[in-house]
């Protein structure tokens, strides 16, 4: 999934600011923008522009004021210095710039980006598709389930919730998080609620992120909630390997404290803070965290030395050790091979009002006029920022001609191609089970009128 070049459609996409993003994309996706942004050499000007955008944005809205404005000071000290002046190839610089920006933060989730795969490197592999983060759900021998989750989207109960009814009857379950790169902690919260043991309402996790522009913070608490059905008292174990990171650590972080889960496999990425996307310059983005968690149990996080597992193995041997210690006699490290049924697979159909869906919001938004009841809460949010540059974006398109759905997409969105009297955008959207916009991205349509 890519952003679009402006800073309304790279807003408009994150739908949640304070959201996990994993190192891989938001990813669940490292925000790029279009390549048709992107200068193909980067000057002096580009450079200076790019580096005084993104001191800016360290000062304003790093979760540790002291340390952005020290990495601030850095990249600008390195501008001055001609540190940068060799670096002409837009991947280069914003890899460059990363590496000096971690070299004071140490945060795994802080980052500069450009658009595609630096020269001379294969593409990342794409991600597994899922339909709410889950790839699929198993019966397996000896009547354990299994249920992948490699990402937790916003708007992703009603997935789960199929996926974990067909579980409901399985004796232990096996949670194998080992490409999980992270999502929304709503959607963290979610799925742990199967598993908690007492009918009140649990204090999860809490995560506290700095005011934008201060040096003030504010908490935000997440709890348990209803769930179908109780998973709770059952043997419950969860998979990890170093490639989990963000929210797929945040939920192996809680099953383990919580003491809810077994965690088997490897030691994870170690990526606590939160944050949201923003462009800089010369068609480059960064992502900055605004935010840490803090466990209630706890009062810390796995920050930089990710979520240590309660059996260490590598990651290709932990479902064959999970299944081993549930007395398993067929075990095995491919799930395949101890599969009896595939009981959930991610959807290809759309969901229902998804067409309807996108018509709506693209002439609220050419109004400047949305109606913040049929959004989430998150998405509400975001659109009530954006929505002077949303409107003057989908406006200039003018009015709606066609909106063709396309494909559901690897991350579980429902793609569409909106075609207007000026132009054409890409939409990827999800739902809640309950109708309302739990997520939107943005393209343009290349080489198309």
């Amino acid at each position: 999934m890519k952003y679009a070049t402006s800073i309304v459609v790279v807003a408009f996409m994150l739908a949640l600011t304070s959201s996990f993003t994993g190192a891989i994309a938001h990813a669940r996706q490292a925000p790029q923008q279009n390549a048709a942004a992107l200068p193909a050499s980067l000057d002096d000007a580009n450079r200076r522009a790019v580096v005084e955008a993104a001191a800016k944005v360290l000062r304003e809205r790093y979760v540790f004021p002291d340390v952005g404005a020290q990495a601030a000071q850095a990249i600008e000290s390195a501008l001055g210095a001609g540190d940068y002046k060799s670096l002409d190839q837009p991947r280069a610089f914003a890899q460059r710039l990363t590496d000096d920006l971690r070299a004071i933060a140490k945060d795994k989730h802080l980052r500069v980006t450009a658009p595609g795969a630096p020269a001379g490197e294969p593409a990342a592999a794409p991600p597994p598709r899922t339909d709410g983060g889950v790839t699929r759900a198993d019966i397996l021998d000896g009547n354990v389930g299994y249920i992948e989750v490699a990402g937790f989207p916003n708007g992703a109960k009603d997935p789960v919730d199929r996926a974990m009814a067909a579980l409901q009857k399985t004796r232990a379950l096996i949670v194998d998080v080992r490409r999980n790169n992270g999502g929304s902690p709503d959607s963290v919260s979610y799925l742990v609620s199967y598993f908690v043991r007492s009918a009140e309402r649990v204090h999860i996790n809490t995560f506290i992120n700095r005011n934008p522009g201060t040096e003030t913070f504010r908490s935000t608490d997440f709890f348990s909630e209803p769930t179908p059905f109780s998973y709770a008292g059952k043997p419950v174990y969860v998979l990890t390997s170093v490639r989990t990171f963000s929210g797929g650590e945040e939920f192996a972080y809680d099953m383990q404290v919580m003491k809810l889960a077994e965690l088997v496999g490897e030691t994870t990425g170690g990526g606590a803070n939160p944050g949201g996307t923003v462009p800089l310059a010369a068609g480059l983005a960064m992502f900055i965290p605004g935010g840490r968690a803090m466990n209630p149990t706890t009062k810390t996080n796995w920050e930089g030395v990710g979520v240590i597992p309660d059996v260490a193995v590598s990651s290709e041997n932990a479902l064959k050790v999970a299944l081993e210690r549930l007395g398993v006699s067929r075990a095995a490290v491919d799930i395949d091979a101890v599969s009896q049924s595939r009981v959930f697979a991610p959807r290809t159909t759309p969901q229902p009002g998804g067409e309807a869906t996108v018509r709506r919001v693209s002439e609220e938004l050419a109004r400047g006029e949305p109606n913040y009841d049929l959004l989430t809460p998150q998405m509400a949010d975001v659109t009530r920022q954006q929505l002077p540059a949303l409107k003057q974006r989908i406006s200039s398109l003018g009015p709606v001609q066609s909106v063709t759905f396309v494909e559901v997409g690897p991350n579980g969105g429902d793609v569409y191609e909106v075609r207007y009297a000026n132009g054409g955008l890409r939409w990827i959207i999800s739902l809640t089970a309950d109708g309302k916009l739990a997520n939107a991205g943005l393209q343009p349509l290349v080489n198309r009128p």
